[in-house]
């Protein structure tokens, strides 16, 4: 699948790692809830995994808008950007919010676009 043609559409993630909780190797603690989107593989072969920004609690799983694709330049790893519906977010927003992760990799941000 190509995780681009998930910008704008409407997407439920499964929450396996939520906010609070310690990444099972890494040891360091998730600032957001973070999981997959149930049927959808990434490149990777694995499910596609997804940052939910917004809600400010553990959530066990979310339906929002994806806004953005993150796209890991030494992997084929991407990570979609899911928010509640209506929620907009800069490329420099978003980098701060996945950086506690994402810091380690070399990768762009694809963003919605919307006309103004």
């Amino acid at each position: 699948m190509d995780s681009a043609s998930l910008i704008g559409r409407k997407v439920r993630v499964q929450v396996d790692r939520p906010l609070g909780s310690h990444h099972p190797k890494h040891g360091y603690i998730y600032p957001v809830n973070y999981g997959f989107v149930p049927g959808a593989l990434s490149g990777d072969g694995e499910e596609l995994d997804a940052y939910v920004l917004g809600p400010s609690q553990p959530v066990e799983q979310f339906e929002g808008t994806c806004v953005a694709v993150i796209k890991r330049k030494s992997e084929n790893d991407d990570k979609l950007v899911v928010v509640p519906p209506g929620t907009r977010l800069s490329k420099e927003d978003i980098r701060a919010m996945v950086s506690f992760q994402e810091q380690y990799f070399d990768s762009e941000i694809l963003l919605l676009c919307r006309e103004e």
